[in-house]
């Protein structure tokens, strides 16, 4: 097996299309098809079960998958530190929950990038087990996540501390009242809906009607507009409390804190760029 053979496995299990992994890799359509069949010819298996919607993997190609995974991240791992020098520069890809992409990381990049504008930054959002899945897959370089990570693959570093509030429309006039509404939230697998779901289920609320939305900006124009309740940083809806547009209810003492933490993989190879970047919030734990 060459390992670009795996990168072209690796594209088209995650497309799911020949045609959209070609597209991806800048390849001819019949190249991917030829290099797929090549590889299954090599191992001796079927790896992909073709149908009308695409392509999936098979057991045999789950099981590639996770090898693939793991061998093209080393390889790039590799070709960082050897291409690594002491000025940071290159790319760096930084994953984030939308809530701390919100509120912590907007001045805490661009005051990363004046300093070091050779470094290439990108920034994606999504709920904590996306972002965990993405760190362990090698597609991130590390990523902010809302809870305590103990996966012996990655290691974590605190980064932030926000007071987690559930927030109501103004008309709301009390918790009571709060806790009948449905409430608003992201995707399974956000800790401020785990947080919330706890909180109302503590209240005696054990199935609460879930509206879900893909944007912060959505679920605080839900909160505003009467449709339901969710939880969110004080720091994130100070402004409208004090416009009089929202109704902040203050949790319990153990879920008052919520941590913000930094992971990456334990075999990761820590870059200038990277290293700079985790000072920048973490610096005693980088120093270490």
């Amino acid at each position: 097996m060459e390992s670009g053979d795996l990168r072209v496995f690796q594209m088209v299990a995650r497309e799911g299309s020949i045609t959209k992994a070609a597209l991806q890799l800048g390849y001819v359509q019949s190249n991917v098809t030829a290099r797929i069949q090549q590889l299954e010819a090599e191992l001796g298996t079927t790896l992909f079960l073709r149908h009308n919607r695409g392509m999936t993997l098979s057991s045999s190609g789950k099981l590639l998958l996770d090898y693939t995974n793991k061998i093209i991240g080393l390889l790039d791992e590799a070709s960082k530190a050897l291409s690594s020098s002491t000025e940071p520069s290159g790319q760096l890809m930084i994953g984030s929950t939308q809530t701390a992409a919100a509120v912590r990381l907007p001045k805490l990049l661009a005051s990363y990038y004046e300093e070091y504008p050779n470094v290439q930054l990108s920034l994606i959002t999504g709920h904590t087990k996306f972002l965990i899945d993405k760190v362990l897959r090698y597609e991130l370089d590390g990523a902010f996540i809302g809870c305590e990570c103990n996966h012996p693959e990655l290691q974590s570093f605190p980064a932030f501390e926000e007071e987690p509030v559930v927030v109501s429309a103004a008309s709301v006039s009390c918790a009571e009242e709060a806790i009948t509404k449905p409430i608003l939230v992201y995707s399974t697998g956000c800790s401020y809906r785990d947080t919330l779901e706890k909180w109302l289920h503590s209240a005696g609320v054990t199935q609460p009607v879930i509206m879900e939305f893909g944007t912060l900006e959505a679920i605080i124009g839900g909160v505003t507009a009467g449709l339901g309740i969710s939880l969110l940083p004080r720091t994130v809806v100070q402004k409208h409390e004090s416009e009089g547009s929202v109704r902040l209810y203050t949790l319990p003492e153990p879920l008052r804190q919520m941590k913000t933490e930094f992971i990456l993989r334990k075999d990761s190879f820590i870059s200038s760029a990277l290293r700079t970047f985790m000072a920048s919030f973490a610096p005693n734990e980088t120093a270490t």
